[in-house]
């Protein structure tokens, strides 16, 4: 579990949240979060980092450079 997309449908799955609720919560679009996590783009980073910070994670995590 390495990629972006990836650790993103993790965490949201963990929150227990539909990928249209994560994008309401987030106020993203929802065809642009639901491309975040299938890869087909990647957020700027502050946009990541709030993604980050709504899922109670470090951004390195979502970024692949940590496990925890």
């Amino acid at each position: 579990m390495a990629t972006f997309s990836e650790r993103l449908k993790f965490v949201r799955k963990g929150a227990g949240l539909s990928q249209e609720e994560a994008a309401q919560a987030l106020d993203i679009r929802y065809s642009t979060y639901r491309r975040y996590e299938q890869g087909g783009t990647e957020p700027v980073v502050s946009d990541a980092a709030r993604i980050a910070d709504f899922f109670a994670v470090p951004l390195d995590f979502l970024a692949g450079r940590t496990d925890e």
